[in-house]
């Protein structure tokens, strides 16, 4: 099977699908371990392609970072941090097709994998995307509002002195409590409506509309098991980013070539 490049058709890897939702399976926590061990056998599989992702999100963290730090705005690096998981999803695109390729057991290279991501501009992935970005640009205001309630008396004028004001006075305490629980709710919000609409996109020739419901079904259906799932990536990515971002190199690749297999178990294939 070789990638469509030029012209509109979509490429040949997509699963015809009629505009309805699929039924689901019920997950189980030994989804999660054969994922992960999927995942990291992906990853063995193609260590530098793997890699390669994992790099240019870590690298596109510090440049992020960096660029608040060059512009003064002290008081985003710890939302912007904290968000940043939110949109590995989208990243994770080409690990995606990695491992469906692998999966079936089908030859590849760059031009193969960075055709199929680039060939997602045409399709739903661009709205899933918009969704994303919408959802981390809400996590960012709402930061913004709640600094400017909780602490419109305090002065900080470098990282530091921001630090020491959110860690140790009550004004940062209130600050903390309520970011937390906004944070926690928005990253629930988007984790219900993309863990299963991303590679399903990528999978299949449906829209995000239906990607979405399906993801949301997925998660209503295992709640305790999908939200166990979610906590793992949260957990594993913010650890990651401790090493100025590099633990992204592994972690990111081997947690987005196991959410592909989690798809993969969580709807079963298209018929026809």
């Amino acid at each position: 099977m070789t990638s469509d490049t030029e012209g509109s058709t979509p490429p040949d890897n997509l699963t015809q699908q009629p505009q309805t939702v699929p039924e689901v399976n019920t997950m189980t926590a030994s989804d999660i371990t054969a994922s992960l061990k999927a995942g990291f056998s992906d990853f063995l599989a193609r260590p530098v392609m793997s890699g390669f992702f994992g790099l240019f999100y870590a690298l596109f963290g510090i440049l992020f970072v960096w660029g608040l730090v060059w512009l003064g705005k002290i008081w985003m690096i710890i939302p912007a941090i904290v968000g940043f998981p939110l949109v590995a999803p989208f990243a994770a695109a080409g690990l995606y097709e990695m491992s469906r390729r692998l999966q079936k057991g089908e030859s590849f290279g760059w031009s193969e994998i960075l055709s199929v991501m680039a060939n997602q501009r045409k399709r739903e992935m661009g709205w899933m995307a918009f969704v994303t970005l919408f959802i981390f640009w809400v996590w960012i205001y709402q930061v913004r509002l709640w600094l400017a309630i909780t602490l419109q008396n305090a002065s900080f004028s470098d990282f530091d002195g921001f630090l020491h004001t959110v860690f140790f006075t009550p004004q940062g305490w209130a600050f903390l409590a309520v970011g937390t629980c906004v944070g926690a709710f928005l990253s629930a919000v988007l984790f219900t409506v993309t863990v299963i609409a991303m590679p399903m996109l990528l999978d299949r020739e449906t829209n995000f509309v239906s990607a979405m419901l399906t993801s949301i079904r997925v998660v209503a259906e295992s709640p305790v098991v999908m939200l166990t799932w979610a906590a793992i990536i949260s957990v594993t990515m913010l650890l990651s980013m401790v090493p100025a971002f590099l633990g992204l190199i592994f972690t990111l690749p081997i947690l987005g070539h196991a959410t592909w297999h989690l798809y993969q178990r969580a709807v079963p294939p298209a018929q026809g």
